[in-house]
């Protein structure tokens, strides 16, 4: 974890790609400080301080879900997120809600493995350099049978370094993984019988033809996993998943009864709350690689709640999520900034799609602001779905130019004015201007 970060740099580094929402920036930020904080205590006050669970409110796409995923990029913590509504009580058919947990820490598995092997990644890339260079050379021997070994390796070892040898097709020997099987259909719990008799059981070899490049990858992967120490990579796995582990439920306005209390969907909807509430409270739970306390996972739960409200949710679960926070509708001023100012906007995403094509992309101000007063106003008189609105009215406006741009021209300069946008954006203009007068 980026410990150094404080509650104000954390916000910055959310605002490289998400526009607005301040309060729910805020949060996320004094939560993720908080685990710092806690960290530094002493035991026996550590122990007694538990996360401050988020729920945030507002209309789809406008950046609840990006911002937790973020947060969890930034600080390389375990993530995963669920849709609440995937979930049923016991008894029923589907997912067990158990099963967020065993997905965080396989997650957590994945990154702390990643870790590892990146350690000894440069030792293991050239154990398996070797091994390529070894079945190369020994191929060419047969028909260079007047050089010396020595100078048929140099010169492979060359162009390996050089990449010439990138699409060369060779044949080597990797390690046949298992298959894990279900125990329970539905319930994701799964049993690898490789993990169960570890090293009993021999593993089996089978051959693979493959290009030079990816058999370095394959190589490398293999023999850098024979340095990891297994049992120490799932306890720390186990500790990083409880101490930093971070869960987003979505949708969990859905799960939350309409108001009465009685049968029906009500009843089925507070039975998956009922389940969720131990989880969020703090019990252990059984994995293949251990047990795993959720006492300190921070759990950030989101919903439009367009028919229900937070108070909806049983009192119970309520009072595990303590800072509620509202996220606000876009406005053609946020699209504008979405258009332009995040690293990874949209924008800048279709002009290097298009560069494969040799299209030299670029967007006047003029266009900008038109797009964005289009998406607000599709957003107002039709469903609210934020910056998903975005990704439509670009799909629309180069759907042509998309369609017809194939590389095997010149470069091209296009220039997308407002003009661009009204030739094109026609149907979307139209639309509007007949609402106006629709009582």
């Amino acid at each position: 974890m980026k410990n150094e970060l404080t509650p104000k740099q954390i916000v910055s580094e959310l605002d490289r790609y998400i526009i607005g929402q301040g309060d729910a920036k805020r949060a996320v930020a004094i939560a993720l400080r908080n685990r710092y904080r806690r960290a530094q205590l002493p035991d026996e006050i550590r122990d007694e301080i538990t996360p401050k669970n988020i729920i945030m409110q507002g209309p789809t796409g406008v950046g609840k879900t990006e911002i937790a995923r973020r947060l969890a990029k930034l600080v390389k913590a375990p993530f995963v997120k669920v849709e609440a509504t995937k979930f049923t009580e016991v008894g029923y058919v589907g997912r067990d809600v158990e099963s967020m947990i065993r997905d965080l820490v396989e997650v957590a598995i994945r990154l702390v493995k990643d870790e590892r092997m990146a350690e000894v990644e440069e030792k293991s890339r050239a154990v398996a350099e070797r091994k390529i260079v070894d079945a190369i050379t020994s191929a060419r021997k047969k028909k260079l049978t007047d050089t010396p070994e020595d100078a048929i390796r140099a010169g492979v070892e060359s162009e390996i370094h050089e990449g010439k040898l990138d699409g060369h097709m060779l044949e080597i020997e990797v390690d046949e993984s298992s298959k894990p099987m279900e125990i329970i259909p539905g319930s994701g719990a799964e049993l690898n019988i490789g993990d169960i008799f570890g090293g009993i059981l021999p593993k089996r070899k089978k051959k693979r033809k493959v290009t030079v490049k990816q058999a370095l990858k394959i190589l490398t992967d293999e023999e850098s996993e024979k340095h990891i120490d297994v049992d120490s990579l799932n306890a720390e796995a186990i500790t990083r998943a409880e101490q930093d582990g971070i869960i987003f439920i979505d949708e969990i306005d859905k799960i939350a009864s309409s108001g009465g209390r009685g049968s029906g969907p009500d009843v089925s909807r507070e039975g998956v709350q009922r389940d969720i509430l131990p989880i969020v409270e703090g019990c252990t739970v059984m994995t293949k690689y251990g047990a795993i306390k959720t006492d300190y996972i921070l759990f950030i739960a989101s919903g439009a709640f367009q028919i229900s409200s937070v108070h909806d949710l049983i009192p119970e679960l309520q009072g595990r999520f303590p800072i509620q926070v509202e996220l606000k509708s876009l406005t053609a001023a946020d699209f504008v900034n979405i258009f332009t100012v995040p690293e990874n906007a949209i924008t800048r995403q279709y002009k290097y799609m298009l560069g494969v094509d040799n299209i030299n992309l670029s967007f006047t101000d003029d266009a900008i602001e038109e797009m964005a007063e289009i998406a607000a106003l599709e957003n107002e008189t039709g469903e609210d779905i934020g910056a998903r609105r975005l990704h439509t009215i670009m799909e629309s406006l180069l759907e042509d130019l998309s369609f017809n741009a194939g590389g095997d021209h010149p470069a091209v300069d296009v220039v997308i004015d407002k003009k661009y946008v009204d030739e094109h954006l026609s149907k979307q203009v139209k639309k509007h201007d007949l609402k106006k007068f629709i009582l």
